[in-house]
């Protein structure tokens, strides 16, 4: 049977993009590409690039108020959100533009409209054009969950946040993930009064419980109220703001509601049901490790798999795949030891095992240390960073290692890389370290704080 296309993709995000543009321009499959909304997906546009702007754009003011311990007069430092915005959706339309031109110079086609499942070989797209294809790749990522309370029309979610037509004063953030306390800390940078509120016992669950207490330590430090066992019963509006009723029985108001309550999979309405498929609990896709699913020539990258929900995981799933049934490599991508960085400030980077998940695997030692950094120190600022290794005790192999500082996502990329590597403890203790820095503690602590 002749086939319009090798491969059609449902999805222009990264996971989706990068499949496309290896199984086209590496291996010369014939590739279409459907794409509903802007070309990049959630972290070009609505996700981690913006963010990451906006961490940038929101450190300045304890920049110069450390400038000023250093010496510097910086007189009054006032910023312009609406210059801000503009120059961030400019960047955002040459990135766009860039992910565009990638996929052209590759020899996809392009179809700027959404595309469903028709049976396992055939596409339609919103214009009611179909086409066949010999491989399916669904890469259409996730979008923010607001549960059912009443007044969730009053709230926002991330995906709102960067085109926003002026700061509020007064801001809470119903959550207690990554997304949310990113966010917290970028919107009280900017100036903005902030409340997190978050119904579990602790935000960034999942992340290694010291690390994650250290970080809420130090955005209480810094002003933003953290109400951890709370949640949001239901929002009013009110003539001044947006009245928010909660578990714990305040009412409070603020002028903006930002959800990030979690992210779920984006499959509704693709017709994946009707091809046999059964999706999990919240929507994801179940596939194999190679990104293949119940049926043959339907496969699935990215957040919407429900494996990792990263970037650069849906990345290499993607490539992993084009080179798999394009390429003639089976290649799987590898879950195991993935890092990942908060970018609350401070930054959180992790890598490995939590403590509390190492310990249940096997005998560990854990090696710790919490500081006053010279940068913020000199300053007169309270502020500590947090350094921490756990090693197994029988093999020494380094199973973990989570970095609370300013700039720990770069930290945790090289630290990855030795850990990847099957480093041990003594291999950290052979290298010398660079002084004088924060990351030199990684490689001189000697002792371990406690064995579990």
């Amino acid at each position: 049977m002749a086939f319009d296309y090798d491969l059609f993709v449902i999805g222009g995000g990264s996971g989706g993009v990068r499949a496309a543009r290896v199984a086209s321009g590496e291996h010369g499959a014939k590739v279409g590409l459907a794409e509903e909304s802007r070309m990049g997906g959630t972290c070009v546009i609505r996700g981690c690039v913006p963010k990451k702007l906006m961490v940038f754009a929101s450190a300045f003011p304890e920049t110069f108020e450390e400038a000023r311990s250093y010496g510097w007069d910086l007189g009054d430092a006032l910023f312009d959100w609406s210059a801000f915005r503009a120059r961030l959706e400019a960047e955002l339309d040459r990135l766009e533009g860039a992910y565009r031109n990638t996929l052209q110079n590759a020899g996809v086609t392009i179809h700027d409209t959404r595309a469903t499942l028709v049976d396992p070989h055939r596409v339609r797209l919103a214009s009611g054009e179909e086409f066949s294809a010999r491989h399916i790749l669904v890469a259409t990522g996730g979008w923010p969950f607001v549960p059912e309370i009443p007044g969730r029309e009053l709230a926002i979610t991330s995906n709102e946040m960067f085109h926003l037509d002026e700061l509020p004063q007064r801001a809470l953030v119903v959550g207690g993930g990554f997304i949310a306390s990113e966010f917290a800390c970028i919107l009280h940078g900017l100036g903005v009064e902030v409340c997190q509120y978050y119904r579990g016992a602790q935000i960034l669950r999942g992340f290694d419980d010291e690390a994650r207490g250290h970080v809420a330590t130090a955005m209480q430090a810094r002003g933003i109220q953290i109400h951890c066992g709370t949640d949001v019963m239901r929002l009013e509006k009110t003539p001044t703001g947006i009245r928010a009723v909660a578990t714990d029985g305040t009412e409070r108001e603020f002028d903006l509601v930002l959800y990030a309550t979690g992210r779920r999979p984006n499959t509704g309405d693709l017709g994946l049901e009707a091809l046999g498929l059964t999706l999990g609990r919240h929507g994801e896709i179940p596939v194999d490790r190679f990104s293949q699913t119940a049926v043959p020539s339907v496969h699935a990258v990215g957040d919407v798999t429900g494996r990792i929900n990263l970037t650069p995981v849906a990345i290499r799933e993607g490539h992993a795949f084009a080179d798999t049934i394009f390429g003639g490599r089976a290649t799987a991508f590898d879950h195991e030891l993935v890092a990942s960085a908060v970018f609350t400030q401070p930054e959180l980077g992790s890598v490995g095992l939590t403590e509390e998940a190492a310990r249940e695997q096997e005998p560990v030692e854990v090696y710790a240390t919490a500081f006053r950094p010279m940068k913020t120190a000199f300053a007169g600022k309270p502020d500590r960073v947090l350094m921490k290794l756990i090693v197994s005790q029988a093999s020494r192999k380094v199973l973990g290692c989570h970095i609370v500082a300013p700039e720990a996502g770069e930290m945790i990329q090289l630290a990855a890389i030795a850990i990847r590597m099957g480093a041990t403890k003594e291999d950290f203790d052979r290298t010398c370290a660079v002084h004088p820095t924060m990351s030199e503690e990684l490689v001189t602590m000697r002792k371990p704080t406690r064995t579990a």
